[in-house]
């Protein structure tokens, strides 16, 4: 009788454990650190080791960046980027979203933060979609963000209009997410 209450004092236990670990995880799954964030689906991962992380924001800050950039069309359906979006011009688009959150160019030193992204847009004729929700977005921007050879920042986001005119949007709120860390944002 005694090692039964044990045993039952012992899956209360257990059972409050897995509940509390249940909501922690649900929270912190779901938790949108910045506004921008809950306009489309947003996946952001921070990679602390410092001083890497806010030397290559400052870095990026003094405009010394180097941008490697490519686009992905859709293959099966017709494209309704191609011919009308170029891979110059989502780099201008970032130059100019960057040259906001920029300052201080004394700063600069000769190593550069280098942002390595690309724009998927969305194939809805694929047949290996997972499921209707994968075919709401018309794409995405993946971005990575490396300084002195090392992955600092990573976020992903979706952009929802077909023509793309949203994509600017999503680029500044990439640009925003990745200046903001350790900004109390």
């Amino acid at each position: 009788m005694k090692n039964f209450f044990y045993f039952v004092i012992i899956m209360v236990f257990i059972g409050v454990g897995i509940g509390v670990y249940q909501q922690i995880m649900k929270k912190t799954k779901n938790f949108k650190r910045l506004e921008c964030h809950k306009q489309t689906t947003t996946f952001e991962r921070i990679f602390f080791e410092e001083p890497t992380v806010n030397t290559a924001i400052e870095q990026l800050e003094a405009k010394n960046y180097e941008i490697i950039s490519r686009i992905e069309f859709s293959k099966i359906m017709d494209s309704n980027l191609k011919g009308k979006l170029t891979v110059a011009e989502l780099d201008e688009m970032l130059v100019d979203t960057i040259s906001s959150y920029t300052k201080d160019e004394s700063k600069a030193n000769d190593k550069k933060t280098v942002i390595d992204y690309y724009l998927y847009e969305n194939d809805k004729a694929d047949s290996n979609k997972k499921n209707e929700n994968a075919k709401k977005y018309a794409g995405y921007l993946m971005f990575d963000f490396k300084y002195n050879d090392k992955l600092v920042y990573k976020i992903q986001t979706d952009y929802m209009n077909q023509d793309g005119s949203d994509i600017s949007q999503r680029i500044d709120c990439a640009i925003h997410s990745f200046t903001s860390i350790n900004k109390g944002q």
